[in-house]
Formats: C-alpha cells, structure tokens, sequence
C-alpha cells in the first residue's frame, strides 16, 4: 500500500515535469508578432526594455530560457532570451523584440510563421 501510494506520487511529479520541461516544446511552430513600445519600460522580469535587443516574450518558459526562432518563410533564426510574458493575442506562440524581429525579417509584416526551439537557460535574471 505504501509502495503504491509513492508510486502513484514519483508518476504525477514525472507527468507535470514532462509538461512543463522546455524539450517538450522543441519544435514548437506557430505565428510570432513583435512589440516595440518605447525602450526603458519594465518588462516581466522586472528589467529595462531594450527595442533592439534581443529578448522575447513567452507565457510559460523560465524567465531567462534562451530559444532558437526561425522564421519558416525564410530560414533566417535568431537566439533571444526570454524577459517577459506575453503573447496575449490567441494564436501567437512569442513576441519578440523590435531587434528579433528585423533580425528574422517580420518587423515590416509584423508577424511570421517561426519554429521555436528551447536552448536551455533560465537562471531568472532582472532590474539592470
């Protein structure tokens, strides 16, 4: 009975890690936007925003993952790192920074079909 009972909880720890874990996400395709409000706003994490840096927003990954977007149109990625949370329009998978999103070529469009692929990181970095 105890045997069971440890069991049934190392599976439900097992299931939420799986779920939660950045490889989950690897390949994830969907539509990307960009945000540019003026620079020296706070973002989630409680840091400056920086338009031509290369950060992202995301609703779930670790503050401070670093993912891979490529832009599927055509072939152009860029490495950003997660400060903020957002997309908040339904069908948008991340919005990046004004930097990112020239850097892929969807600044002049405002959104793209991306692949984003978690690299790792999320050591929670913030207010510089």
């Amino acid at each position: 009975m105890i045997n069971r009972n440890i069991s049934a909880g190392l599976a439900a720890i097992t299931i939420t890690a799986a779920f939660f874990a950045p490889a989950a996400m690897a390949g994830q395709r969907g539509q990307a936007s960009w945000y540019g409000y003026e620079g020296g706003r706070r973002t989630a994490n409680g840091e400056r925003y920086i338009p031509s840096g290369l950060t992202a927003a995301h609703r779930t990954l670790p503050m401070g993952s670093r993912v891979r977007v490529t832009n599927n149109r055509n072939g152009r990625s860029v490495v950003v790192r997660i400060n903020n949370r957002g997309p908040f329009i339904g069908g948008r998978i991340i919005d990046l920074s004004e930097g990112a999103a020239a850097a892929i070529g969807i600044k002049s469009s405002g959104v793209g079909n991306v692949t984003i692929e978690p690299l790792g990181g999320g050591g929670r970095r913030g207010r510089r």
